[in-house]
């Protein structure tokens, strides 16, 4: 069986405020349902700092600003694909800290989403959520001078 390779690049925000952190809600290929950062696929050509943005108002409505870079993370999975194909897929993902300018929360429509909300801290642990909302939690509580996460393994 034969293997493509693919790299993704994408860019996020940790919105936080009020002890809650704005997520947006993943929709699977199959419908799963998962809780993630708002963000997503920086286009060719296109800076991260503007991809996070124009994200962020896709999914949820907000306009935002930058606060500062937290990390890059990496991680690499294998999906199948139709026809038989698998695809060993590496995410590198840009995780900005920012705080909402303007706008109204509303749902995506017609995109990767179906749900944004703001969710309290305490919470996330208990939500069916992508290992990448616990990855910039932590980048934003450690804030890590080499932008690694601890959890990273090179």
């Amino acid at each position: 069986m034969k293997i493509s390779r693919e790299t993704r690049i994408a860019a996020y925000a940790v919105c936080i405020a009020d002890g809650q952190m704005l997520l947006a809600r993943w929709v699977g290929r199959g419908g799963e349902k998962l809780w993630t950062l708002p963000g997503g696929k920086v286009e060719h050509g296109e800076h991260p700092h503007d991809a996070a943005i124009r994200e962020v108002e896709e999914e949820t409505g907000y306009s935002i600003a930058v606060d500062e870079l937290l990390g890059v993370d990496s991680a690499v999975n294998q999906y199948g694909r139709p026809a038989g194909r698998v695809v060993e897929l590496h995410h590198v993902r840009i995780v900005y800290s920012a705080h909402v300018t303007g706008g109204d929360l509303r749902y995506e429509e017609g995109g990767s989403t179906d749900m944004a909300a703001w969710v309290p801290l305490a919470e996330i642990p208990t939500l069916d959520h992508v290992e990448a909302v616990d990855t910039a939690l932590a980048l934003y509580a450690t804030r890590p001078a080499t932008g690694l996460p601890a959890s990273a393994s090179r």
